[in-house]
């Protein structure tokens, strides 16, 4: 029973990873400084899909798994969670890149924003006085 909680605490927290690489540029509109954690994590992100490799949490996950005498699955977390859903073919090349694609844009959707809502507050502010 622990194997499997287990391994179903480490889904949950791989999936909100998966949820931050995507989305977490957008919560830098209230907190900026988690820009600092946000960008290495979704250059991370875009770097598993473009070279192809398997994110730690998964084999971990798998591990857990089979630990518990429970079925695994194939392939990588995003293919058996997400892109079965998302998407019902196999993972090729073309929407591997896709999805790097959709990390970069939607990261700079999210920055963009930033910027103009950082750069809307220093233009409002007033400025200090001295000498005229």
């Amino acid at each position: 029973m622990i194997w499997r909680v287990g391994a179903d605490v480490v889904m949950v927290v791989h999936f909100a990873f998966v949820v931050f690489v995507v989305g977490g540029g957008f919560l830098t509109w209230r907190w900026p400084k988690l820009a600092y954690l946000h960008v290495p994590v979704a250059l991370y992100g875009v770097v598993i899909e473009l070279v192809g490799f398997t994110c730690p949490l998964t084999p971990l996950e798998k591990h857990l798994r089979r630990l518990a005498r429970s079925e695994g699955y194939e392939g990588g977390f995003v293919e058996h969670y997400i892109l079965r859903v998302l998407y019902p073919g196999e993972l090729t090349t073309v929407v591997r890149l896709v999805l790097a694609g959709a990390v970069v844009v939607v990261s700079a959707v999210a920055y963009v924003g930033l910027w103009q809502r950082t750069a809307g507050s220093d233009s409002a502010r007033p400025t200090t006085g001295g000498p005229r």
